[in-house]
């Protein structure tokens, strides 16, 4: 089967610069490598892949060749006299490093998974800031083997395979790679006979619960840190981190935008016309709204610093109160023949409805 392009194999094109190489390559390293991927042969085909497309590509010389003549300017020198350098660890050495730490002999450790709570808030409470306890589920250390993962009274043996070095070595053309050892994955020891309650993981899972301090102003889509209260690392490394990401729920009065509240206020349509003052609700209590004579629909009012004080500091927002003139329904015979005559009192003038008078001249032009 014929060989992908190399430049496709880390998605760059085929000016890409050096940095921009190496990064590309970093993602699929990081992406398909068989430590992530346990018993996932497509993932290991695409790693092996990538470290090929790399090897070549981050050679000036070796790029030149390929850029010329494709994979027959460099077949015979993958296959030619490169094996007195110093292999895999010391081409690809500067990448590994930064992505899974040196890559000595022995029992490999890895810091415990980061792990992910949606909390659900209201607003008022994501406004002034509370204290809630949450339920979360972790490994921990199983009591039955003491997290050796083998069976009471039976210990783990030390792997024949890596000879208790957690590490094999696999020759590839001019290059060796180091990789954990596919039969104890890593661990150097091997469980004849597993737990019965862990399975030979040596962790089973359960729950704890957190208390989650809430500072006051969080909004959706921020995230409270809690540092080392994630899943437990191996060997000995350290925890992650658990990262409570806030959710504020949707309000029956109020919508938030940044630092400002809005809300649509009902207002009668005499109070519209005549003016009058209306009690509007706040977060912090009850306010007075002072509404001028002769008011419309979407009109707005701004009740300074009202609103909420970000939790990334700055002024407290504001309150922007909406008037929604509401029409009167199920009118008597009697309020009926009122507006009537009402209307019939406005006959004839435009000043009262300068905005009717208006679209209707609109109207009027466009239909000439």
């Amino acid at each position: 089967m014929a060989k992908r392009d190399f430049y496709e194999i880390l998605g760059v094109s085929r000016t890409a610069t050096e940095a921009e190489i190496k990064k590309a390559y970093r993602r699929m390293a990081m992406k398909h490598h068989p430590d992530r991927n346990p018993d996932d042969a497509d993932a290991e085909e695409k790693f092996k892949e990538a470290k090929e497309a790399y090897e070549i590509l981050s050679s000036a010389q070796k790029r030149a060749a390929y850029d010329q003549f494709g994979h027959a300017g460099v077949d015979q020198s993958a296959g030619g006299g490169h094996r007195g350098s110093g292999g895999f660890s010391d081409i690809f050495g500067d990448v590994f490093n930064d992505i899974f730490g040196a890559s000595g002999g022995g029992r490999q450790n890895y810091r415990g998974a980061d792990l992910r709570y949606h909390l659900d808030l209201s607003l008022e409470d994501a406004v002034a800031g509370t204290t809630v306890n949450i339920r979360i589920p972790v490994h921990v250390e199983c009591q039955s083997c003491n997290g050796s993962g083998a069976k009471k009274g039976t210990q783990p043996t030390t792997c024949t395979t890596c000879a208790g070095h957690g590490q094999v070595r696999m020759q590839q053309g001019f290059f060796s790679v180091q990789q954990p050892c596919p039969h104890c994955r890593g661990t150097g020891q091997m469980i004849k006979e597993p737990c019965p309650d862990c399975y030979g993981e040596g962790q089973i899972q359960d729950h704890k619960t957190l208390s989650v301090k809430v500072p006051a102003g969080v909004d959706t889509g921020d995230r409270i840190r809690l540092a080392g209260e994630g899943e437990a690392g191996t060997g000995g490394a350290g925890p992650g981190d658990l990262y409570v990401e806030v959710q504020v729920k949707r309000h029956d009065v109020f919508t938030r935008d940044g630092s400002n509240l809005y809300c649509d206020v009902p207002i009668a349509f005499v109070t519209a016309t005549l003016g009058g003052d209306l009690e509007v609700p706040t977060l912090s209590g009850k306010a007075s709204l002072k509404i001028p004579e002769g008011t419309q629909t979407g009109q707005q009012f701004r009740l300074r610093g009202k609103g909420v004080k970000s939790v990334r500091g700055g002024a407290i927002g504001d309150l922007i109160c909406r008037a929604i003139i509401e029409t009167p329904v199920k009118l008597s015979k009697k309020q009926k023949e009122l507006l009537q005559e009402f209307e019939q009192s406005m006959h004839g003038t435009s000043k009262h409805s300068p905005k009717h008078s208006s679209w209707m001249d609109a109207v009027k032009k466009f239909f000439d």
